[in-house]
């Protein structure tokens, strides 16, 4: 799957990337080429999507939690915990899908040179 197109998502916008989000798409970026790392014989890319997707639900909850004392206190927020993780990956989830739309060509042949030769 395509990453390292941060610099044109963010291009098109004339958004100046500061140095935070510079390290905030480079640590995504990291991810996914763990992820591409996955795809193969025995694993196709929806299943290492549902991975990724564990994962970050996996760890959200772990970073959820810091700051809660007792469990209890922190199951009494999980709704509100949800609906604040959902909302975030509602908007980044369609502002890559525009993104992907409108590069799509570009993005398609991008994927294509990652796969192995065979």
């Amino acid at each position: 799957m395509s990453q390292d197109n941060t610099q044109d998502q963010n291009a098109d916008a004339n958004i100046e990337i500061t140095p935070e989000m510079q390290a905030f798409y480079q640590r995504a970026d990291a991810i996914i080429g763990i992820a591409n790392s996955q795809l193969g014989p025995e694993a196709h890319s929806g299943q290492v999507g549902a991975s990724l997707l564990y994962a970050a639900a996996r760890y959200s909850a772990s970073v959820a939690s810091i700051g809660f004392v007792k469990g209890d206190d922190f199951a009494k927020e999980k709704d509100d915990i949800v609906e604040f993780y959902v909302k975030q990956y509602r908007q980044m989830l369609s502002d890559n899908l525009t993104d992907y739309a409108q590069n799509f060509d570009k993005y398609v042949q991008l994927n294509q040179d990652d796969k192995p030769a065979e």
